[in-house]
C-alpha cells in the first residue's frame, strides 16, 4: 500500500498526517510552532513529526513521499520559501525541498499552504470531481487558490492567490497588514472584523466565536460587523468568478464559521457581483476542515513520486 505523509506549516501550529493512496488519513500528529526560534527549529519539528507518523504505517505501507504546505509564499518548482511574514522568523529564503529531502532521505514537494488546501478539498471535499475552482479562506487573513483544469495557478512569480489584497470600496483608505490601504483583508479577516466590533461597542470581545454568538441571538452590531464583512469579501470573490469561471467558489477559514448572517452577505454580494451566466456558481463552506491542508500535502507527494503535477486525476 503506498502511503505519503502531508505536512502543514502554520504560525503556530505544524500538523502532519499519514495517508493512502485512496485519499484515507490514517494517523495524524501536531506539535507548536517554534516560530521565533526560527528556521532549524521549524525543520526540527517537521523532521520529528514526519519520523513519528513513519513509526505508525502499516507494515506493508510504502511511504512514497512527503508533500508540505507552508505559509509565506512559495516556489514550488525550486522549493524554496520566497517570503513569509514576521510570524515565522527567517523562514524566508529556507530550501525546503532541499532541507527535508536531506534530513528524511525521502522525495519531497513544497507549495503554499493555500494551495495544498484547495487541492484536498478538490481531492476529496467540497470541490471533489470539479476542475475549475475557486477556494477562498478567511482567517487571520485573506487568501486564495485558483484551480483551473484541474491544476493549481502560481503564476510567473509564485504569488497568484494573494486575493486578501485586492481593493475594495468598503475598505477604502483603511491599513492593511501588508502596509498597502484598501484591501479586503483589512475589513473581511477575522482580526478587522474584531477590531471594529470593539471600535463600535467600545469594548473587546474575547473571540469572534462570541461575535457570531451575539449577531445569532439578534445583536444588530455584532450582526452589522459581520454582515459587513461578508459583503465586502463576496464584492471581492464575485470579481474574482467574473475573471476565472469556475465551477465552484469553496470558503473555508475560521470567519467562515461566522454563521448566517455572514454566509448571507457574502452568497447575496457575489450574486450581485457576478455576470448572469455565473448567477448560479455554487458557494459552499470547506468540507475538510484541518484535513484540508495534510490531504492536499499528500496529495502533492504522490504526485511528485510519479514525477507529475498534481492534478484533479492524479
Amino acid at each position: 500500500m503506498n502511503l505519503a505523509v502531508g505536512v502543514d506549516i502554520g504560525g503556530t501550529k505544524i500538523a502532519a498526517g499519514l495517508v493512502a493512496s485512496s485519499g484515507v488519513l490514517l494517523a495524524t500528529a501536531a506539535r507548536p510552532t517554534p516560530a521565533v526560534r526560527g528556521r532549524d527549529a521549524i525543520l526540527d519539528t517537521v523532521t520529528a513529526l514526519v519520523r513519528e507518523l513513519l513509526t505508525t504505517r502499516p507494515g506493508d505501507g510504502d511511504v512514497v513521499a512527503v508533500g508540505v504546505g507552508s505559509a509565506g509564499v512559495v516556489d514550488p518548482r525550486r522549493g524554496v520559501v520566497l517570503s513569509a511574514t514576521r510570524a515565522l522568523a527567517g523562514w524566508a529564503g529556507t530550501d525546503l525541498r532541499g532541507e527535508l529531502s536531506r534530513r528524511l532521505g525521502l522525495r519531497v514537494a513544497v507549495d503554499n499552504d493555500v494551495h495544498a488546501h484547495a487541492l484536498g478539498e478538490q481531492w476529496r471535499g467540497a470541490a471533489a470531481g470539479r476542475r475549475d475552482v475557486l477556494l477562498v479562506t478567511v482567517g487571520t487573513g485573506v487568501g486564495a487558490s485558483i484551480v483551473l483544469d484541474g491544476r493549481i495557478r502560481h503564476g510567473a512569480h509564485s504569488v497568484a492567490g494573494h486575493a486578501g489584497h485586492m481593493t475594495v470600496a468598503a475598505a477604502a483608505g483603511r491599513p492593511c497588514p501588508c502596509g498597502g490601504r484598501g484591501h479586503v483583508e483589512a475589513v473581511a479577516s477575522g482580526p478587522a472584523l474584531l477590531g471594529e466590533y470593539s471600535r463600535r461597542t467600545g469594548t473587546d470581545s474575547p473571540d469572534l466565536t462570541e461575535v457570531a454568538r451575539l449577531a445569532a441571538d439578534g445583536d444588530p452590531v455584532a450582526g452589522a460587523v459581520l454582515a459587513e464583512g461578508g459583503a465586502a469579501l463576496g464584492s471581492m470573490i464575485g470579481g474574482l468568478v467574473n475573471v476565472i469561471d469556475p465551477e465552484i467558489v469553496v470558503i473555508g477559514g475560521g470567519v467562515a464559521g461566522c454563521g448566517e448572517p455572514w454566509w448571507r452577505a457574502v452568497r447575496e454580494t457575489i450574486g450581485a457581483e457576478v455576470l448572469p451566466a455565473l448567477r448560479d456558481i455554487p458557494v459552499e463552506p470547506a468540507a475538510l476542515g484541518g484535513s484540508a491542508a495534510l490531504l492536499g500535502a499528500a496529495r502533492m507527494a504522490f504526485a511528485a513520486a510519479r514525477d507529475r503535477e498534481p492534478s484533479a486525476t492524479s
